[in-house]
């Protein structure tokens, strides 16, 4: 008998019971982790505070508009001698003033430093931007490999279920051959040991692959709870380019997109600190209405209303010399954008040839265990039909069997290397297009 016709009943019965759980794609996987994951959501938010910071009214350049009233009440004893000789006392004297009206100011001109406060908050929220897609692509990064990690334990689980029927299949054929006396004791007990063994190392997977399916659950922000299923088979794209990837980095990579923008920002703030060696013009104006009421004195009562307006300028003459200090501060700061962008090329530009020279050979990998795996299940194959007829020993069975199962977890093992090198691949040239 052949081990194809060992396994596939079994196979059956596993897929059967299968049937019915929610099976999870990797687009699901991706479309959930975007709506739901918390890092994604909160990043968003702080995009959306920058979209609405973006604005002339908040970089400074609109004027200001403030409505102004007061109303003062008093009731005092007044006592009161006039130039001629004349006293006069009141007692509970009323006095009241009522003051109301609008006032406008505008800075019009502040050195260019409005103009370039409204650049800078464009650029901050183009950082924004920068810092939610590297969020993003870190965020579903991570479900990618978690979800490809629980395909190769799936492999894995599939691989252990096969082996423990072919070991309760060895365990019978044992029985059998010491019942009728052609074999001896010891013959059934190392079977017995043998399968108690895969059974082990079956109950070690499952709670492996358990707790990987709690963990991306947690990554899909979803109920800790849920089961699923992933789909049964890892194909990798073998099409990647070095000079391509290169390119996108240089041009797409959110990391090194975040280093020019400080770069740029650097730059705005530099233009701000020249600003305050020019003068700053501003303009006033309002309309004002008055009334006072009192009980003595000469003028018992009194109404005003008008317009005034007026303009002003100030220029700081000297401040310790901060300026000159602030000046080459801000210089040296700019100097050190300019280098973290030259680091941040070199570092990236690295990763992406070590992890290219690991995917090329884990593709290589591929093939190779591929062609060990099928040898290995041929051997398998004949060293059963051997074995029912008695004549291997036992150590060779189990030899074949070790064989077989290591082959099919480094095929699978070599499979899910080769798509974690490709996902950091697409994650360093900022995009992860399925």
């Amino acid at each position: 008998m052949k081990y194809s016709k060992f396994i596939f009943p079994y196979l059956f019965l596993i897929a059967f019971n299968c049937f019915g759980q929610e099976v999870l794609t990797v687009q699901d996987a991706v479309k959930t982790a975007i709506e739901n994951n918390y890092q994604i959501i909160t990043e968003s938010n702080n995009l959306r505070i920058d979209s609405i910071s973006v604005s002339p009214g908040y970089a400074g350049m609109l004027p200001s508009l403030e409505a102004t009233i007061s109303d003062n009440n008093s009731i005092q004893y007044l006592s009161q001698i006039r130039s001629d000789g004349t006293k006069i006392t009141r007692d509970n004297a009323k006095n009241n003033s009522l003051a109301y009206g609008v006032a406008m100011d505008w800075t019009l001109f502040d050195g260019l430093r409005m103009f370039a406060n409204y650049d800078q908050l464009k650029e901050t929220q183009k950082l924004g931007e920068a810092e939610l897609k590297q969020v993003i692509l870190t965020s579903v990064g991570e479900v990618l490999i978690t979800y490809y990690d629980l395909v190769q334990q799936q492999q894995q689980l599939s691989a252990l279920d096969s082996t423990i029927l072919i070991s309760k299949q060895r365990v019978d054929l044992a029985q059998n051959r010491f019942s009728i006396g052609k074999s001896s004791k010891l013959e059934v007990l190392n079977a017995k040991v043998d399968l108690n063994t895969d059974e082990t190392l079956m109950q070690r997977q499952k709670e492996s692959y358990a707790n990987t399916k709690t963990d991306l659950n947690r990554q899909l922000a979803r109920d800790l709870k849920m089961d699923f299923q992933v789909i049964p088979e890892i194909f990798v794209d073998e099409s990647l380019s070095l000079s391509e990837l290169e390119s996108l980095v240089m041009n797409n990579n959110p990391q090194l997109n975040v280093e020019r923008i400080g770069k740029r920002i650097s730059e705005l703030e530099l233009k701000q600190i020249k600003a305050a060696r020019y003068p700053t013009v501003f303009a006033t104006t309002g309309y004002n209405f008055g009334q006072s009421e009192s009980s003595l004195g000469f003028t018992t009562s009194s109404n005003s209303r008008g317009f005034n307006y007026g303009f002003g300028a100030s220029l700081n003459l000297f401040d310790g010399f901060n300026q000159n200090r602030n000046e080459k501060i801000g210089k040296l700061e700019l100097e050190n954008a300019q280098v973290s962008i030259k680091a941040q090329e070199q570092e990236l530009l690295s990763m992406l040839r070590t992890t290219y020279q690991t995917y090329l050979t884990n593709i290589s990998l591929i093939e190779l265990e591929g062609n060990n795996e099928a040898i290995a299940k041929e051997n398998l194959d004949i060293t059963v039909d051997k074995y029912r007829i008695g004549i291997i020993p036992t150590i060779e069975f189990r030899t074949a069997q070790l064989n077989y199962i290591n082959a099919k977890v480094r095929l699978s093992n070599a499979k899910f290397q080769a798509k974690l090198s490709e996902i950091i691949l697409k994650q360093l040239s900022g995009d992860l297009a399925l």
